[in-house]
């Protein structure tokens, strides 16, 4: 919604395509914190969904909400051509070439040394892609030029990237508490962060550079900046 009004769009216009997008997200969740991947026991402060109603409700509830996402995206009221476009990209983030193939990475990589260009690519795919979807999906939607269009999704790969990075320092040096889901447990699980990779300093760094990178990228390219730069901001200072 904010790509949308970034390139003079109203907001709402776009509301079935960040609701599709989000129910990709939380099926991404819900799936993510099964015994067989993560494990985990917390989300958002409460108990997560296999916790709560068991593991075949939760398979079943991700599967539903993946399904339901397409459904809700393709009453997107928006030319055809370019409705159809945004069922293309947001499968392609959804699926092998974005955050499925980055988790499938991700869980082969754990207990392993993994170099930069592995570790880059999980956070790129699991979290980057769909990131950099909802600001492509977002532009084009909302009528951006080719230009604008592809600055905001090289704004949302750089997001994604110090969104995931400011996630991995938050999981060494946050609490349960604090983050609403288990803190610590990269660590255990000896699963490829940036931490570890490079320490927390320099993730630290790294994060901030990304985000810089992002609102770069869009003050170059005529693209508004307002909210959008208060998210890159944000993606890498949150405390949760």
């Amino acid at each position: 919604m904010a790509a949308a009004e970034a390139v003079g769009a109203a907001r709402e216009s776009v509301l079935d395509a960040a609701c599709a997008i989000e129910m990709v997200h939380c099926f991404s969740l819900v799936h993510d914190d099964l015994p067989a991947i993560d494990n985990d026991d917390l989300r958002r402060g409460v108990p997560t969904l296999h916790k709560k109603f068991g593991e075949a409700m939760a398979i079943l509830a991700g599967d539903a909400l993946f399904a339901l996402a397409f459904e809700i995206l393709s009453h997107s009221p928006h030319e055809p051509v370019r409705v159809v476009a945004a069922l293309r990209q947001l499968s392609r983030a959804s699926g092998t070439q974005g955050l499925v193939g980055g988790e499938v990475v991700d869980v082969l990589s754990e207990g392993r040394a993994v170099d930069a260009e592995t570790l880059r690519f999980i956070h790129s795919h699991k979290t980057g892609a769909l990131i950099a979807a909802s600001c492509e999906i977002g532009g084009a939607l909302g009528g951006g030029s080719e230009e604008q269009v592809k600055a905001l999704t090289t704004y949302g790969e750089r997001i994604g990237l110090a969104f995931q990075i400011a996630d991995d320092i938050l999981n060494e040096t946050s609490t349960p508490e604090q983050l609403g889901k288990a803190a610590g447990s990269d660590r255990e699980r000896q699963k490829a962060t940036y931490p570890a990779l490079y320490g927390l300093e320099e993730s630290r760094k790294m994060a901030i550079q990304a985000a810089d990178e992002g609102i770069r990228v869009l003050r170059n390219n005529d693209v508004s900046d307002g909210f959008l730069g208060e998210l890159a901001l944000y993606s890498v200072e949150r405390l949760h």
